[in-house]
């Protein structure tokens, strides 16, 4: 296994063991199975675990499967605060007090706010006295480093980041999302921080397993006898900006593939030629977009708010992945949720993204298409419900 730092020098696996997927058995989670698969794990040196307060069974699961392994102290745990249910400081305490139990620890070394999309969301915790509840919890040695994850622009991304003295990060990030969400620019700004970054949907959804017949032919022809699935952990590992790569692992097949790759993935490792082969992949892979958008934001900012690039990422995703209505739920998450939502029917037609787009798109039309086919009347419904009763909460 290959390790990279953490804030404090403390080595970090670059493969995580994403825990919201264990293994099923009917309903619920397959105890011994998942138990089974973290023991490999932790023995192939992997030492980094994410789970959250809200992955059903995750917590109890993982930390029952650590007490009868007895491999606590040889493990790090990542788990999160659902920072939009709460609203007291005593509502955090207790949040906290019931991860404890549940992962039969005394104290948690990763701790994140989690999902945020609004630099909103980090101010009305502060107004709690989440600062103090932090410091607190640092002293006394409950919680060993903070942090937040993120789902949202990149924008909003930059100010929360530099919002506060975090210790670490994480975000969504494979070579389809380069420029979508913190993107690039919010990884490299994190690095230059010097605060780690740890990587959730690395291959998005499976969507980078299961590639196009075309693409896997480029892959091939590339001479490199990497699986897709390898492809796309390699180009994150490729950059040393990365520190930490979380994979939901639910069979003991991946956990040593997975393991295989990240043994000998080393930053700075892609030749010329793996850059042009995914180059190749990503184009072949978004052949079915509908707008040609590269993320570039040279469109922004909308002078009423749109989120041009947002827009037209959710709406070639639709097609692109061929789940039309996954892609409607991300959008509706990350654009709806947001306090200034960004739509696409803000647009007033002034011209002015226009003028600047490199890719000369034709931005005002392809906005009437997008806003048409990412909010039909019932994700327009479900979005106007979902923002009475979760964001005015954060205004």
């Amino acid at each position: 296994m290959i390790y990279r730092n953490d804030k404090y020098g403390n080595k970090i696996s670059q493969l995580g063991y994403g825990c919201m997927r264990f293994s099923r058995k009917g309903a619920g989670i397959d105890f011994e199975l998942a138990k089974s698969e973290i023991k490999t794990a932790i023995d192939q040196g992997i030492n980094y675990f994410d789970t959250a307060y809200i992955y059903p069974g995750s917590e109890e699961c993982l930390g029952r499967a650590l007490d009868e392994l007895g491999m606590r102290e040889k493990v790090s745990i990542a788990t999160k605060l659902p920072q939009y249910m709460v609203k007291t400081i005593d509502a955090v305490n207790k949040t906290f007090n019931e991860e404890l139990k549940r992962l039969r620890t005394t104290y948690i070394d990763y701790y994140l706010m989690h999902m945020f999309t609004d630099y909103v969301e980090w101010e009305k915790l502060e107004s709690m006295g989440i600062k103090e509840w932090i410091e607190e919890r640092k002293k006394e040695g409950s919680i060993k480093s903070i942090g937040f994850s993120y789902h949202g622009e990149t924008d909003m991304f930059l100010k929360i980041l530099n919002a506060y003295d975090w210790d670490f990060c994480q975000i969504q990030y494979n070579y389809l999302d380069e420029n979508s969400q913190a993107g690039k620019k919010g990884l490299l700004a994190a690095y230059e921080k010097g605060i780690p970054v740890v990587i959730m949907e690395p291959l998005r959804g499976g969507k980078l397993v299961n590639v196009p017949e075309k693409a896997k032919e480029v892959m091939k022809e590339s001479g490199r006898d990497y699986s897709p699935a390898e492809w796309g952990l390699r180009w994150l590992w490729n950059q040393k900006e990365v520190t930490c790569v979380l994979s939901g692992m639910n069979s003991l097949d991946m956990v040593n593939e997975n393991i295989k790759v990240a043994s000998s993935a080393e930053p700075g490792s892609f030749t010329e030629q793996d850059i042009e082969t995914i180059d190749k992949v990503r184009k072949i892979i978004r052949e079915k977009e509908k707008v040609g958008c590269t993320g570039c934001r040279y469109c922004m900012p909308c002078p009423k708010g749109v989120d041009i690039p947002g827009n037209f990422h959710f709406y070639n995703l639709m097609y692109m992945e061929g789940k039309k209505m996954a892609a409607r739920f991300e959008f509706a998450q990350n654009m709806g949720l947001r306090i200034e939502p960004g739509f696409a029917s803000q647009c007033i037609g002034c011209e002015k993204c226009e003028k600047h787009c490199p890719q000369h798109l034709p931005i005002r039309e392809k906005l009437k298409e997008a806003d048409k086919a990412l909010r039909p009347l019932p994700i327009k419904v479900g979005i106007t419900v979902a923002r009475k009763v979760l964001v005015h909460k954060k205004k």
